[in-house]
């Protein structure tokens, strides 16, 4: 009987997690939830001194916002708690000492001094990459070369100590990776890793596994920057004996910034002016401890379905000319298989683009909400009645990217024009529009049809009456009712704006506009 598909996101609370990060924990939960598994939240925290304070939070956050959802994690519990490795702690150092016991670790007593030592040598012998490793172990102080009798003395006597892998010398390891293929790595270029550090708390490599098997994770899939720890996964997999149960690895290609000259990084956002993180992040500047805030999608007018579709498509396609899903299609989509090798470049045009599809296509009665929210936001707390904001937030939609925008398009129609489009009206403003459009405005209050067909034909009828072409007068109409040259359509705004509004605005428009000529 095959397994459940189990798969994790296993973020450090070092900081705000990179949009790179969310990218890896959608294709987990897409993945999971198309084979009908489970997806798990871990949060490797063994690195006690790169902690964030808020960090985990703002992860959980993050992904809660993104509708990412989690089935066990340290929110969730779940049969494997803790998902938190720090509260784990103390189950690591059993599979450490079983690496030991059966010859694949050993402890190693060389201090940092005799360590750079080790380094130096290597340097100055133009060895390209110093390592500790299957030669250079020979040469230092831990229990492969020390008498039996004097590590055991080290041992109870307390000397710090840390325990490394015991790599072999010739062997090629090797993994079928479902993203890339076969990966086969000589032993020579591993060395010798660190297991359990002198605090007592595993590595990063230790504890991953331990954790993965005891979770029954079935798929690994992570950023490409953990590929050359993976052929060293695969030696501890098979030095613990957990080889027929190891996950099936993929490593998801990079992120690019959008010149696509290198690595999409944490402060690339700020510096190219867009966010690189899901939500804003309070934190602390690491070298002068000054506060800092770095901006967020959410806070910065995105939506999470426009923001998730945007980032399932940075590495992936469904093999269509389709480009927008809902949560649900990109589950019944998402396949690894089609999961690119090649670096993905970030687009933040595109993103915009995909949170305009996202707003315009929501209904006019979500967007009223938006409008209101916003024009409150922007000190403008008019009295909107449900009706007219829908008609508003409707005609409006078509030229807003995100929620704010809507403010500021509907402006229009709580704040009178001060002032005129001035190109428009040098070219289109004369005394025969003005009176033509004095006589709209007169008759445009006590007109039985104020529906945008009905204005229009009551303005075509004025504009008949006076031999003018309604070509020769809509732009100086638009600006006489906006003070603007362009805009959502007039008929429309006339009629949100009301006959009596609409009239007063033009008359005073002809009123100054006349003071002005003369």
């Amino acid at each position: 009987m095959e397994r459940e598909v189990r798969v994790r996101f296993a973020p450090s609370p070092t900081g705000p997690l990179h949009i790179g990060g969310v990218r890896t924990a959608l294709y987990n939960y897409l993945l999971a939830r198309k084979l009908g598994g489970k997806m798990l939240l871990r949060i490797e925290d063994t690195d006690q001194n790169r902690f964030v304070p808020g960090a985990e939070q703002y992860i959980m956050d993050s992904l809660r916002w993104c509708g990412i959802v989690i089935d066990e994690g340290p929110e969730q519990g779940g049969p494997h708690a803790p998902y938190r490795q720090s509260e784990r702690k103390p189950m690591y150092m059993q599979y450490a000492q079983q690496l030991i016991d059966s010859g694949a670790a050993y402890y190693a007593f060389d201090t940092p001094e005799e360590l750079d030592a080790m380094r130096a040598r290597l340097t100055a012998a133009k060895v390209p990459n110093p390592q500790y490793n299957s030669i250079t172990r020979t040469q230092m102080r831990n229990s492969l070369t020390l008498p039996e009798e004097e590590v055991k003395q080290l041992l109870e006597s307390g000397a710090p100590y840390v325990i490394r892998l015991k790599v072999p010398r010739k062997e090629e390891v090797r993994f079928n990776d479902l993203i890339r293929g076969w990966v086969v790595v000589h032993s020579s270029s591993i060395d010798d890793k660190v297991l359990m550090k002198s605090d007592g708390m595993p590595t990063y490599h230790l504890a991953n596994i331990v954790d993965d098997h005891l979770m029954e994770i079935t798929h690994v899939i992570r950023g490409e920057e953990w590929l050359p720890s993976a052929p060293l996964h695969v030696l501890l997999y098979r030095y613990l004996g957990w080889e027929d149960t190891m996950p099936q690895f993929a490593h998801l290609p990079l992120l690019l910034k959008p010149d696509g000259t290198g690595k999409l990084s944490k402060r690339d956002g700020d510096k190219l002016g867009f966010p690189v993180f899901p939500l804003e992040f309070h934190g602390k500047d690491s070298e002068t401890g000054e506060p800092t805030v770095s901006s967020g999608y959410r806070e910065s007018g995105y939506l999470p379905e426009a923001f998730i579709n945007f980032l399932a498509f940075l590495g992936w396609n469904p093999g269509t000319t389709q480009e927008i899903f809902s949560m649900p299609e990109l589950i019944e989509a998402f396949s690894i298989e089609r999961v690119s090798k090649s670096p993905a470049r970030f687009d933040q045009n595109k993103v915009r683009w995909y949170n305009e599809q996202y707003l315009r296509a929501k209904p006019d009665s979500e967007l009223a909400q938006y409008l209101t929210d916003a024009l409150q936001q922007q000190g403008i707390s008019a009295e909107l009645p449900a009706e007219k904001a829908e008609q508003i937030a409707g005609l409006v939609k078509e030229r807003a990217t995100f929620p704010a925008d809507l403010a500021r398009e509907a402006r229009l129609f709580f704040e009178r024009p001060t002032s005129y489009d001035e190109q428009i009206i040098s070219k289109k403003w004369n005394a025969q529009v003005a009176d033509a459009l004095a006589t709209f405005a007169q008759e445009l209050p006590t007109a039985a049809d104020t529906t945008p067909d009905g204005i229009k034909a009551l303005l075509t009828q004025v504009l008949e009456s006076k031999g003018i072409k309604i070509g020769q007068v809509l732009q100086a109409l638009r600006v006489a009712v906006t003070g603007a040259g362009a805009g959502p359509d007039l008929m429309h705004i006339m009629h949100i704006l009301g006959p009596q509004e609409t009239a007063e605005r033009i008359q005073a428009a002809v009123s100054a506009l006349t003071r002005q000529a003369s």
